[in-house]
């Protein structure tokens, strides 16, 4: 099927018989005369390996507890021979647009009841801020990281909640910190309904051992921007990843492989739509 030009727009293009050496179809564009392959303006031209492979390890990077190095040598035994810093690049390039893809998906999922906390990270040898809030079955409401626990930080975090979530929530439980009431009328509407009850809110302090035990090996993170941006893609994967139904419920090994399966299905998907 011809592809319009990057170039020019134009869709009267032509395919050409010879490939890239990594196998994509090439093109010649018979307006402006240029030529250009499947890759040519998305953001994945120029790289060296194939996409689906470079994608692979960045998934693997997100979802599974494994280090630079970890999977430069994995890759090696499949005959894909990389460096861990090959690895630290793609995952600086394309975590984030995996984690916007996943959080523009759930725009309009999220329910109604949301359980809002913040747990340490520790950034540069300092320790830092990390807000989630999930809805009462489980599934990710929003996560940001801060430099600060204050009043501005909050509201950042409810506004941002607020915009993937699309619809205000009915009811806010948070532990017993002296910004979130305002910053909830403020950010939230004075109709949303606020308690303060630390053991309703056990569900997200539960929720916290996902990215605890993720970045645990890691030993922190060299700076700020690089933990933002793997902690919210992090969280991301690991939503879309989780398990449907109700909060504790039993799902057979059966059951689980199926959905395993269908969530990467969807998630390739979702990536070459990009």
């Amino acid at each position: 099927m011809p592809k319009s030009c990057p170039h020019c727009s134009t869709s009267a293009t032509t395919e050409l018989e010879q490939k890239t050496i990594l196998g994509y179809r090439c093109f010649r564009c018979t307006s402006c005369e240029r030529r250009f392959n499947e890759r040519t303006g998305t953001q994945f031209n120029f790289l060296e390996f194939p996409t689906d492979i470079v994608l692979l390890v960045v998934r693997w990077r997100l979802r599974y507890k494994l280090s630079l190095r970890d999977l430069a040598e994995m890759f090696l035994e499949r005959g894909f021979t990389f460096t861990h810093e090959a690895v630290r690049a793609w995952e600086t390039r394309f975590a984030p647009m995996i984690g916007d893809a996943l959080r523009t998906r759930r725009r309009g999922t999220i329910g109604c009841s949301w359980y809002v906390d913040e747990t340490y990270v520790k950034v540069g040898g300092q320790w830092c801020y990390l807000y989630r809030a999930i809805d009462r079955t489980g599934n990710l409401v929003d996560c940001r990281l801060s430099k600060t626990r204050d009043m501005s930080a909050a509201k950042g975090f409810f506004r941002a909640a607020l915009q993937v979530s699309g619809e205000t929530p009915d009811r806010v439980t948070t532990d017993g910190h002296d910004s979130y009431p305002r910053a909830i009328r403020e950010e939230l509407g004075v109709d949303v309904k606020h308690r303060t009850n630390r053991y309703l809110n056990n569900w997200i302090e539960q929720d916290h051992r996902g990215i605890k035990q993720r970045y645990g090996p890691m030993r922190g993170f060299g700076s700020f921007e690089s933990a933002g941006r793997f902690c919210r893609a992090f969280d991301e994967m690991r939503s879309f990843y989780r398990a449907p139904g109700v909060r504790g419920a039993k799902m057979s090994l059966a059951a689980r492989r199926r959905h395993h399966q269908e969530r990467t299905a969807t998630l390739n998907e979702l990536l070459v739509a990009i």
